[in-house]
């Protein structure tokens, strides 16, 4: 069968405002897709040139940037379907802008072993609408005890080593984790948090003695920084702190960088935009790891981000329903969902003039993907077709039920935002739109 007998579909995204954080483009263009690639950026692309079955989106003068790139979300499945499925999370997802996911090893069966990286990727390809990588678990059940087989898990189609929401305390182990991932070129993804030391369920300070509640300390996060610092220098290993939360963090990862270690770092979208004065009567919502930290601490994560210290924006998306919720705020469990309200929740911070928008997109899009070794996270010709379209000044309020997670635990309930996706590409198939 010949290819003329299988022409490439188009689509034409006419009237955008392009930007693209990886080459610097923002200028008012044209973008052909075809054959789920980008084929040509440019001003007034002749319409001539397209099929008659083409799709022509008018955009209206909106941002037309690459996809988010999500690189800290943890999904239900399998063994916790009723918090999210592979399904429900693309879904929201593809609400949010977020064209590819990474997802984390937390999951019951443990993702540490091939079969279960193969299975992520099926149901993957056979249930979501945005692309999903799963990373695998650097030690065997997240226990700390035990590394797991890299090479095979790398093989698999592992992405990156991470043992999620746990820290890895032993320093042996680490110092061997990052050097097996080094031989197969992968990265080390790194939760910071000593529980011997924060075993509390709050920022600790004023506000937990005022509310009654056990503190968990900076300290707790910046000792096993520090001392992974020290292992990354020694191993010559590729490193990725997950969630900063405080400014002796910033500073850490700051004199890495200098030291030219091969370090990045992320911070959540909760640590961005709220402190721990959130909490407020013991709204449970706002329990999560890292914990909400001071004004000061909130602040210094946003300089991090603009002074390129901080890399990357996550969602730290950890659905929770209403049974590990609905507890007092001390036993209730850790996490908020994030997917749907990253892009808004972080142009927050280009509104009050904090990050320029291309800062912002750099860390949301092409610096996760180039960290990763992926090919998204750019518009450029040749490169997947993986976008959103968004308007940043769209006003809105964030309602539950318009959720399309299937845990409803946000930390925005009611809130008001300014900036919303309007459609979501990924191969160059529209898979959300607003208007639908």
């Amino acid at each position: 069968m010949s290819i003329e007998e299988h022409p490439p579909q188009m689509s034409l995204f006419i009237n955008a405002r392009v930007m693209d954080p990886l080459s610097g483009l923002d200028q008012h263009a044209d973008v052909l897709v075809a054959n789920e690639t980008v084929a040509r950026i440019g001003k007034s692309l002749p319409l001539h040139e397209l099929r008659s079955d083409s799709k022509i989106i008018d955009c209206k003068g909106h941002v037309l940037s690459p996809g988010i790139v999500d690189m800290r979300v943890f999904i239900g499945e399998p063994g916790a379907e009723h918090h999210e499925t592979m399904k429900s999370a693309s879904n929201a997802a593809a609400a949010g802008g977020v064209t590819t996911l990474i997802m984390m090893p937390d999951t019951n069966p443990v993702i540490d072993d091939m079969s279960l990286v193969e299975f992520v990727r099926q149901t993957a390809r056979s249930r979501s609408l945005v692309r999903v990588f799963p990373t695998a678990a650097l030690s065997q059940g997240l226990l700390g005890v035990k590394m797991t087989e890299f090479g095979l898990l790398s093989d698999a189609g592992a992405i990156a080593f991470t043992d999620g929401r746990s820290s890895t305390l032993d320093s042996q182990m680490m110092s061997r984790a990052l050097t097996y991932a080094k031989d197969f070129g992968k990265l080390i993804i790194s939760t910071n948090h000593d529980l011997s030391l924060g075993s509390g369920v709050m920022n600790a300070g004023l506000n937990a003695t005022r509310l009654g509640l056990s503190g968990i300390p900076r300290e707790s996060e910046i000792i096993p920084l520090e001392r992974d610092m020290r292992l990354v220098a020694m191993t010559e290993g590729k490193y990725h702190a997950a969630t900063l939360s405080t400014s002796s963090s910033v500073e850490v990862i700051a004199n890495a960088k200098k030291k030219n270690l091969d370090v990045t770092a992320g911070v959540a979208i909760a640590n961005l935009c709220l402190n721990e004065l959130d909490i407020g009567s013991y709204r449970t919502f706002f329990k999560v790891l890292p914990p909400l930290r001071s004004e000061d601490d909130r602040q210094s994560m946003i300089s991090g981000i603009k002074e390129g210290i901080i890399d990357v924006i996550c969602s730290n998306h950890d659905p929770q329903d209403v049974e590990t919720k609905r507890h007092p705020f001390a036993e209730a469990a850790d996490g908020v969902i994030g997917l749907e309200t990253l892009l808004s929740a972080s142009l927050r911070l280009y509104h009050t003039d904090n990050v320029p928008l291309m800062r912002l997109l750099t860390c949301l899009t092409s610096a996760p993907a180039e960290r990763l070794g992926l090919k998204t996270g750019r518009i450029q010709v040749g490169a997947p077709a993986d976008m959103m379209l968004f308007d940043p000044d769209y006003p809105w309020i964030l309602r539950k039920e318009l959720l399309h997670s299937r845990s409803k635990n946000t930390a925005f309930e009611g809130a008001r935002f300014q900036g919303k996706v309007l459609k979501t590409i990924v191969s160059g198939k529209i898979v959300f739109s607003m208007d639908e």
